[in-house]
């Protein structure tokens, strides 16, 4: 039993807290929304279903309800538990009639940000409560990489550190100079290179290598589970997901004396008579977006100039009108009164998007369509069946959500497709062979000696202890990142550039180039381009030296890796905890642009987590650690600490920072599955080599490692791989709280540059079938 005093405390200031936060919502949709007068009292009625969970879920002491009924103390954590769910409930019921009111929620998270998640509101308990228990398995899922590799790398580190370290430092041969200055490289005789070759010592290595690999496929293997149960979980869940109802079908073939539509409706209503709804036919946009982006941005510039012209009143009651001159970029041209001006070009422009958007729904038709049902399990079903003999024909996937369609790739065909990818993998391999020449240039350049070399007037700079040391550890690994900073962008572009029609995809895709260009280029690069550019002379004498070379500049190589790691987590967690220069920006843009609150809350807006960026770079530091783990040990606590913190950080930044663009329902888990094996079989590759050099007769003993890991990476892709490529039926089988709006689902697909409210039943009779629309189920 709980003591009621405790379990209450600070009620007082809760209510405080809620009632000021109601008031506040209250105006802010009153005056800021630009809502009906109908949505507004429904906001209300939601901020009220909102405050009155808030009080329920208040350590489970007092429902608060809007008569004002307090209903007896709870003392038990049973009682507690089930008002928390209670409340849960309540919050995803109010959440459910925001989105129904077709709501910007965004809008909305800064005030519920700044109130709902704040300590100095909730308390503590509430903070953390909302840290390890969140509701949205977003987070989890988010987490479940960072978890795994942390996992292995702790677990390795648990025996790794304690054997391979005495065995190296105690090996014949090796002393340590306490009183040396160069006690940064001290920890070079920490490593497998200072055991002599065929040494007995090298078992113990042996037998390293071997835990290192079984560690990492049983917390794979148990990852791998577990995502697969939160994605049965997520698909499973009672809320209506427009992508769940709808499939995408590409390759239509030429429709012989009828309508795409009607071909497209004529099809699928033949096959599913039962569930099919209806269908939209995509249409080339391009046009029509250019004019729709050109007239929204007049729209926010009368408001900055609206905004400007309020705020001058206050100084002086007549105000000043803004003004601008309408040559380039404001710079050169007539000077004219801006709210004139954009109130004329929003007149000229508004015809003229309703003239387009009529020309692209008759005439910029594509042979692709979405096609809608009214049942889930039809849905998919549908996109993992075999619809026409032929591969190039009724290509049908499962429909990606409305704000993930790349719909300027919906009009590339089968054959383009194939001829795109093959074209891109190789301009992808030019780019990873051609940087690899820079990234080698910089490994080798960026060295202290080398900068003494080709700038003596550095030298006396250089010379200072502090300095020196600085230098000598991040000089190179700062060059590094900062060059690698230049490619995702272009990587994401060529994925685009596949016919990739969704955007998870295309960021998998382009996560996945970046991953094999930073192990080739950074890992492989650096090794190579500074024992190359160290030791060119020798090579030439003796070019069969070059692979023992090689093996033996591996250990030195270590130090230079595990600072680049140190590098990466002091520094880029760092920038990404504090956020400093997302704040700098924020603060300059509302000090010298922001005129409006939108233009406000779009200089707030955090973006999402940039998972085509972070995933590699988590994926490369796990593989420089891997192969390393055994060769220096001592990399791994820099591992764990990376892992670690990413782990604490990013939870954090994804609960409280970040608005996801997408949910792709663990479909990343395979991706990084995947890579993780690829860098542990080229660590077990890396590990026979290096124990071939090291001349150890035992060393085919490692050969099994790596056929283990292609047979391990067989089973998962065999058990596991099957359900994230496609829903199964079981799982979409659940039964929903309420039967969907298919008016709603089908709409939410409508391009925004050709959605028009005015004449929304007349405008789509040429690219949205009719089909079925009297039916639709509320």
């Amino acid at each position: 039993m709980l003591n009621s005093v405790s379990i209450t405390l600070g009620m007082d200031n809760m209510l405080q807290f809620v009632n000021g936060v109601s008031t506040k919502f209250s105006v802010k949709v009153k005056n800021e929304m630009s809502c009906s007068r109908g949505q507004h009292s429904n906001l209300i009625e939601v901020w009220e279903l909102i405050k009155y969970s808030i009080f329920s879920s208040t350590s489970g002491a007092y429902h608060i309800l809007k008569s004002e009924v307090v209903t007896p103390h709870l003392h038990t954590f049973d009682e507690i538990g089930a008002s928390y769910g209670w409340c849960k409930t309540n919050l995803q019921t109010a959440m459910e009639m925001i989105m129904s009111f077709k709501l910007d929620i965004v809008n909305l998270k800064p005030l519920l940000r700044n109130h709902l998640w704040d300590p100095g509101s909730f308390g503590d308990y509430i903070n953390i409560h909302s840290q390890l228990n969140h509701p949205f398995k977003d987070v989890i899922r988010a987490c479940i990489f960072l978890s795994a590799v942390l996992g292995i790398l702790f677990f390795s580190g648990l025996v790794l550190l304690p054997v391979l370290l005495p065995v190296a430092a105690t090996a014949p041969g090796v002393k340590f100079d306490s009183t040396s200055e160069e006690a940064f490289n001290e920890l070079d005789k920490l490593t497998m290179a200072q055991v002599q070759e065929k040494s007995t010592r090298l078992w113990a290595f042996i037998v390293a290598t071997y835990w290192v690999s079984v560690v990492t496929y049983f917390m794979l293997w148990k990852a791998y589970k577990r995502v697969c149960k939160l994605r049965a979980e997520a698909l499973r869940s009672p809320e209506i997901r427009a992508e769940q109802f709808a499939i995408l079908v590409r390759d239509l073939p030429p429709a012989n004396g009828e309508t795409i539509k009607d071909q497209v409706d004529t099809y699928f209503q033949s096959i599913y008579p039962d569930t099919f709804y209806r269908s939209m036919v995509a249409t080339d946009n391009k046009k029509a977006d250019k004019i729709y982006e050109e007239l929204e941005g007049y729209r926010k510039k009368l408001a900055r100039a609206e905004a400007i012209y309020a705020e001058s009143k206050k100084e002086n009651p007549e105000g000043i009108r803004p003004t601008n001159k309408t040559g380039f970029l404001g710079l050169v041209g007539n000077k004219v009164d801006s709210i004139d001006y954009y109130n004329e070009k929003i007149n000229e422009t508004t015809p003229q998007l309703e003239a387009e958007r009529k020309v692209t729904l008759k005439e910029k038709q594509l042979p692709s369509a979405l096609v809608f049902f009214t049942n889930r399990v039809t849905a998919a079903s549908a996109s993992q069946s075999l619809h026409a003999p032929f591969v190039n024909r009724w290509t049908v996937l499962d429909a990606p959500e409305p704000c993930q369609l790349l719909r300027d790739n919906l009009k590339k065909g089968f054959y383009e497709r194939q001829i795109r990818q093959y074209v891109i993998y190789f301009i992808v391999f030019l780019t990873i062979f051609f940087y690899m020449i820079p990234i080698g240039v910089i490994s080798a350049f960026t060295t202290l000696d080398n900068l003494r070399k080709l700038l003596p007037f550095l030298k006396p700079i250089v010379e200072q202890q502090a300095i020196k040391t600085v230098l000598e550890a991040y000089l190179p690994q700062l060059a590094l990142i900062l060059f690698l900073a230049l490619l995702p962008k272009f990587l994401l572009f060529l994925s685009k550039a596949e016919g990739i029609p969704s955007e998870s995809h295309a960021s998998r895709a382009a996560s996945g180039k970046y991953f094999y260009f930073s192990v080739l280029n950074v890992f492989i690069g650096v090794t190579i381009g500074g024992t190359l550019f160290d030791s060119l002379k020798e090579i030439e004498k003796d070019p069969n030296s070059l692979v023992p070379m090689l093996a033996n500049s591996l250990p030195g190589n270590a130090t230079f890796f595990w600072t680049f790691v140190a590098l990466k987590f002091f520094v880029g967690y760092g920038l990404e905890l504090s956020r400093i220069i997302p704040l700098i920006i924020y603060k300059l843009k509302c000090k010298y642009m922001c005129k409006t609150e939108d233009e406000i809350k779009e200089a707030w807006a955090p973006g999402d987590i940039g998972y085509a960026t972070r995933v590699p770079n988590d994926l490369l530091i796990i593989t420089i650690v891997l192969c390393y783990s055994v060769i220096a040990p001592i990399i791994i606590p820099f591992g764990v600490v990376y892992f670690a913190l990413g782990w604490l950080i990013l939870r954090n930044q994804v609960l409280n920072v970040y608005v996801p663009k997408y949910e792709s329902y663990g479909r990343w888990w395979p991706h990084m599955h995947t890579r993780v094996i690829a860098a542990l079989i080229l660590y077990q590759l890396t590990m026979l080599g290096y124990f071939g050099v090291k001349k150890f007769i035992y060393t085919p003993v490692l050969i099994p490692l790596p056929i283990m890991s292609f047979i391990f990476a067989f089973i998962c892709r065999k058990k596991f791989y099957r359900f994230f490529q496609s829903i199964a039926l079981e799982v979409a089988s659940r039964e929903l709280k309420q039967l969907p709006n298919m008016e709603v689902v089908y709409r939410s697909y409508i391009a925004p540059s050709l959605c028009d409210e005015k004449h929304e039943d007349e405008q789509f009779d040429d690219a949205l079938s009719q089909v079925s629309r009297a039916i639709s189920i509320v």
